[in-house]
């Protein structure tokens, strides 16, 4: 494990900088990157910056809470590590550093079908800390039964279908910064392992897609019948595709437009949050990723119906600085600095988080000039 170098990390403002240092061009334009000219990655970060929080003073907050449940488990804040591809490009603690860190902080980690380990390690460093296994639709069902089964006798407690990824977007900067996976950092969870099709494929006058981007809503029917696991649905910025969601069973949803990765110009997940929520009703989880960078925009996501927010490429920041002990360090100072806004907006518990808390949103909202 890489002792983590304190010079370079001592605040949250100054981890973005200090991974760039550290990693190679290549690797920065994929942790980095986008599609596109990267409108959606930005309109991410601007939706968070438009966000304005109302603090409340004097409310005798001599002591606070962060702790929550997410589908039932208990967890010591509401965020929780984002599913993410080939950690061992970062670091070479990869995604076993990740789960150590996660456990050690009690959060929930989210786990990639493309970990440069297999899922079986990750399980034993995340120990009885809460783990999730991000699921790739494979064209081989039989590849992708397999994975469930081993993701059942590992210990994991959910099941999280990506579902913005039947083609992989058009990645500029990855693609200028040449990213590409060699064989000394394999897909852990076997060779017969395969990531979303790079591109339609040309075939005379149209184009052809893999099998698996054919899937349709019957895909969910078909998970619940072969797995267990609670099923939740990772990249919904619709209402309509929400309640396709809750029809076929979805636990939870997640929404999220891949951290701005997979098509440009689609709405930031912050601002299509509300009518996710609103579609789903109170009985299924709705969980927010895209552009959460501070502790208060965890409060922000969680004041507009977030039961709790993915963390993306921060946690790859903090890893590429430091291995597993940077990316605790990370969990420590985010925790402080949730636990801060928490105190200055004068909410002693996650559950006291409500609309009041932003600008133009709950009574305020009723109040604005020109408001309905």
């Amino acid at each position: 494990m890489t002792p983590e170098p304190p010079e370079e990390f001592r605040t949250l403002q100054e981890l973005e900088g200090a991974a760039a240092r550290r990693l190679s061009e290549e690797v920065w334009a994929y942790v980095q990157g986008g599609a596109g000219e990267e409108r959606t990655v930005r309109a991410n970060l601007e939706a968070f910056a438009r966000a304005t929080v109302r603090p409340r003073v004097l409310r005798g907050v001599a002591e606070l809470d962060l702790r929550c449940r997410i589908l039932g488990r208990p967890v010591a804040a509401p965020f929780f590590v984002a599913p993410m591809a080939y950690q061992g490009k970062v670091h070479p603690d990869g995604e076993v550093g990740v789960a150590r860190a996660a456990a050690a902080a009690g959060l929930l980690g989210v786990y990639s079908t493309l970990s440069t380990r297999s899922m079986e390690e990750i399980a034993e460093a995340s120990g009885a800390a809460p783990r999730w296994f991000q699921l790739y639709h494979q064209p081989d069902v039989e590849v992708e039964r397999r994975l469930l089964e081993r993701a059942e006798r590992a210990g994991y407690t959910a099941l999280v279908l990506t579902v913005d990824t039947p083609v992989l977007g058009v990645r500029d900067r990855q693609a200028r910064g040449g990213f590409a996976i060699d064989a000394s950092v394999p897909v852990g969870n076997g060779p017969d392992v395969l990531p979303p099709s790079r591109a339609p494929t040309p075939e005379g006058e149209t184009y052809a897609l893999r099998s698996d981007a054919a899937a349709t809503w019957e895909l969910l029917d078909e998970l619940h019948r072969v797995s267990r696991l609670p099923l939740v649905v990772k990249g919904i910025l619709t209402a309509d595709d929400a309640h396709r969601c809750v029809d076929h069973g979805a636990s939870a949803v997640v929404v999220s437009n891949h951290g701005g990765r997979q098509l440009d110009g689609v709405p930031a997940a912050l601002d299509a949050l509300a009518e996710v929520v609103a579609a789903v009703g109170p009985g299924v989880e709705v969980y927010l990723d895209g552009g959460v960078r501070r502790g208060v925009d965890i409060l922000v996501a969680l004041a507009r119906g977030a039961k709790a927010v993915g963390i993306g490429r921060p946690v790859l920041w903090a890893l590429a600085v430091g291995g597993a002990s940077g990316v605790g360090r990370y969990f420590s100072l985010l925790k402080a600095e949730l636990a801060t806004a928490m105190v200055l907006t004068g909410r002693r518990t996650i559950a006291e988080v409500d609309r009041t808390l932003t600008v133009g949103w709950g009574s305020e909202e009723r109040r604005r000039p020109g408001g309905a």
